[in-house]
This record gives C-alpha cells, sequence and structure tokens, in this order.
C-alpha cells in the first residue's frame, strides 16, 4: 500500500526557492558587474575574482568536509562580492587571505550560513584594509582601458578621494576604483534582477541611498549629493551587501532604521574620518546593531493588551 501520509518537522509550508537557487540569482545579479569590470580592467579584474571565488569555496569544502564544491553557492558569492570591494590587480595572496578570512572567520566561526552576524565578504575586506591597506585602499589605481584586456593601465587616485570624475563617467562606469564600484549603470541593473526575484526590499537600500544623498547634498550642493552616491561602493554597498537576508533586519521599520544607520556612518567616515571610504565598516557596524534593531522594532502580537501600570 502506496504511503499518504508523510510525517516531517516544521515549517510544513516550504517555498520552491532554495539556498542555491537565491545564489544563483545573486550570480546573474553580478554578471553585468563583473563584465563591466573585465571590459574596463582586462584580465587583471578576471584573475582578481577567479581567486577569490575558487579560495572561497575551497575553504567552505575543507571546512565542511564536503566534495561538493560549489555546494549551496553561497561561497561563491561571498568570493565574487568580496573581488567586487577590490581593485583590479592586488597581489593573489592579497586575494586569496581575504577569501579565506571571509569564509572561515565571517561565516563559518559563526556556525556557517544562516548563523553569521557580519557580512562575510566584508569582514574579509575590513581584515584587508587593515592588515594590508596599502595594496587594496592605496592612492594608486588603474585607469580603466575600455578593451584593453592585455595592455598596461595608467595608474591615477580614486575618485572618490579626489572628486575628480564627471556623473557621467561614474554612472557608466569609466573611472578608476574597485571592480564592483566603477560602474553605477551595470549595479542598478543586477539590483533589478533581484527585485523582481523579490530578494531585496527597497527599504534599506532606499534608506541607505537617500541618507547619503541629503548628507552630501549639505555638504556640497546637489551634484555633490549625487556624486556621493554614485562613487566609491555606495551602491554596491546598499544593493549588494546591505540587503543580505541574514545580517540585516526582518521588520520593515527596522529595514529603514538599518538603511538610514549605513549611510550616516557611510558618511561620517567620508566626510570626517581618515579612510575616504566608509561603506564597509558602515555596514558591519549595522550588521553588530541588526539583533537590537529587530527586537525594537517587532510589532506587537495579534491581540496583545497593553499592561496596565
Amino acid at each position: 500500500m502506496q504511503k499518504k501520509l508523510v510525517m516531517s518537522s516544521s515549517p510544513h509550508l516550504r517555498s520552491p526557492e532554495s539556498i542555491q537557487s537565491i545564489m544563483v540569482d545573486v550570480l546573474v545579479a553580478l554578471f553585468p558587474v563583473a563584465l563591466m569590470a573585465v571590459f574596463l580592467f582586462g584580465y587583471r579584474a578576471l584573475v582578481t575574482m577567479v581567486i577569490a571565488m575558487v579560495v572561497a569555496m575551497a575553504t567552505e569544502a575543507i571546512i565542511l568536509r564536503k566534495g561538493n564544491f560549489f555546494g549551496d553557492g553561497s561561497a561563491a558569492v561571498t568570493g565574487l562580492l568580496l573581488a567586487m570591494t577590490l581593485p583590479p590587480s592586488p597581489p593573489w595572496w592579497v586575494v586569496a587571505m581575504g577569501s579565506v578570512v571571509a569564509i572561515a572567520i565571517g561565516k563559518h566561526v559563526y556556525g556557517g550560513i544562516g548563523s553569521n552576524i557580519f557580512n562575510p565578504a566584508l569582514v574579509g575586506r575590513a581584515v584587508l584594509v587593515v592588515s594590508w591597506g596599502s595594496h587594496i585602499a592605496g592612492n594608486v589605481w588603474l585607469k580603466p582601458v575600455p578593451f584593453g584586456f592585455a595592455a598596461d593601465a595608467v595608474t591615477q587616485a580614486s575618485p572618490l578621494a579626489t572628486y575628480g570624475a564627471s556623473l557621467g563617467d561614474l554612472f557608466i562606469g569609466t573611472v578608476s576604483g574597485s571592480l564592483g564600484e566603477t560602474s553605477a549603470l551595470a549595479l542598478i541593473i543586477g539590483a533589478i534582477w533581484l527585485y523582481y526575484r523579490g530578494h531585496i526590499d527597497w527599504r534599506i537600500p532606499g534608506g541607505f541611498i537617500g541618507v547619503v544623498f541629503i548628507l552630501g547634498l549639505i555638504s556640497g550642493g546637489f551634484e555633490m549629493g549625487l556624486y556621493h552616491v554614485l562613487a566609491g561602493g555606495v551602491l554596491l554597498g546598499a544593493l549588494f551587501m546591505a540587503t543580505d537576508m541574514v545580517t540585516s533586519p526582518v521588520t520593515q521599520s527596522g529595514k529603514i532604521i538599518f538603511g538610514v544607520g549605513c549611510g550616516v556612518v557611510t558618511m561620517l567616515i567620508r566626510l570626517y574620518g581618515a579612510l575616504p571610504e566608509g561603506v564597509t565598516f558602515g555596514i558591519l557596524l549595522m550588521n553588530g546593531l541588526t539583533p537590537i534593531i529587530d527586537n525594537l522594532t517587532l510589532p506587537k502580537r495579534f491581540g496583545e493588551v497593553k499592561k496596565s501600570a
């Protein structure tokens, strides 16, 4: 007789989506950004991305002792996101070290996917900035050369540090910077896909980008507000990092508070800090506050009666 009753633990309502399908969607969303990076910086960008992803996946496979190299895809996403925060041609060992730190310390120290407090890719970048900052956040950056896949590039300062690029160049991507920070257009295209698939909510990026624009406007006018949004890692952080499901609040009001907090910390570091960029530490700081934000913004239970004094 065929079994008609299947017993299993909750939850009994299951989504057709899986962790792997979500991670594949994120990789698809990052494809335009990666393609633009290779278009602008050539083989150097491709090598950096490949090293970051392969080392991240290998580290996770070793920790989990599993032969499935790709796994659920989260390690590949972490590696690619880390590469997006790096310049086109850092030393290979710096990229590899960042991936190992991101997976081993940023993710598995807390128990693996779903248990980590901080965004793993940003943990990796933060350690690299503190330990080998001259290799990834110095004053010399490769100048993008479209279709110059093997050509030597001229070095120049990051536009965020000098305010030397036009808004049009920042939007299209023909400026120096980290792989995922140069083309606002590519980032927006990828974010539209994630929003269409239901993986990100407008509240976090809206609060983040809105505060950056307002504070930039106050500091230097309308164009400066747009400049701060388009330059550096604001769009990458707001659209792909701050929206991480595991490390961001789950309540609607909490998401707005989280996004606003990321924007405030980012701009405080940009305007008054020693580093030209504050996205990494802004998001990590708010990651640490996520449990408190969730606790303070939990909606009242249906039928709950307020206790009398």
